[in-house]
């Protein structure tokens, strides 16, 4: 366990490091008595500051969501970090990658909640029923540690590595199968990766229940129009400018992002 003290430097180190596009060492290296606990609360101390400069919360994403990923990482829980405002992409303006110190792009199956979603008692039903849209979606995902070299910590410190996404329009989710959407990703028109939506935890409303859950301990609700990115379909493909990737999900359409 670190003092507040430390968390606040250490939180200060990543925020640098995001500004910059310096990576540091891992915290688990400077700071070897961290915890999760004091990673959320790293997280949550760069959280506020955006907060206080103007950025707004537009959702959370779910990471750690395969059981390979997991056991990598020796945890038997996802974690999470935060989607603001100014990390919203759009597939028609091209990204440029010096912005960012290792850029990745994920493949998700997104949530946009339609109604708030219950704490502590959060299931599956609550999902489907408070789930308006289901979308297509690419996060980006970046390190602010050198060369990825990150334990559990470090990337929730990292705000779980989370660095901007783009969405298409998608569909509503009745009737549709959540846990058999098969995913492809393409870069520069070429087959890259494949998936599935029940790579993530078995489906990924459950990733979007176990959130809901999980940041009720943290006094937060996931509330109507956010958008929850529950997990990859797939593994994190590196990115360079010059690049275009597209995925495309069966049922819920395409979306694309380019880099520059």
């Amino acid at each position: 366990m670190l003092t507040e003290e430390q968390r606040r430097e250490a939180a200060g180190r990543l925020r640098d490091a995001e500004l910059q596009r310096a990576p540091i060492p891992p915290l688990t290296e400077s700071y070897p008595g961290i915890d999760a606990v004091d990673a959320y609360e790293i997280q949550l101390i760069n959280i506020r500051r955006r907060l206080a400069e103007g950025a707004v919360v537009k959702g959370h994403k779910v990471g750690l969501s395969s059981k390979a990923m997991q056991q990598m990482m020796g945890v038997d829980e996802p974690d999470y970090g935060h989607l603001l405002g100014d990390m919203e992409l759009r597939s028609d303006e091209p990204v440029e990658v010096a912005r960012y110190c290792y850029p990745r792009v994920e493949v998700e199956v997104g949530f946009i909640l339609g109604a708030d979603l219950p704490g502590e008692t959060c299931t599956e039903a609550d999902v489907l029923a408070a789930t308006e849209r289901v979308v297509p979606a690419l996060e980006l995902i970046d390190s602010r540690i050198i060369d990825w070299k990150i334990a559990l910590a470090d990337t929730i410190a990292d705000n779980a590595s989370s660095a901007g996404y783009v969405i298409g329009e998608g569909v509503s989710p009745q009737g549709l199968d959540l846990t058999a959407i098969e995913a492809a990703l393409y870069r520069d028109g070429e087959f890259v990766v494949s998936g599935r939506s029940d790579a993530v935890l078995g489906n990924p409303v459950t990733s979007v229940a176990w959130l809901a859950r999980k940041v009720a301990s943290f006094g937060v609700r996931l509330q109507a129009g956010h958008l929850v990115l529950p997990g990859s379909c797939t593994r994190a493909i590196d990115v360079a400018a010059g690049q275009t990737f597209t995925a495309e999900f069966s049922g819920l359409g395409a979306v694309s992002l380019t880099f520059k």
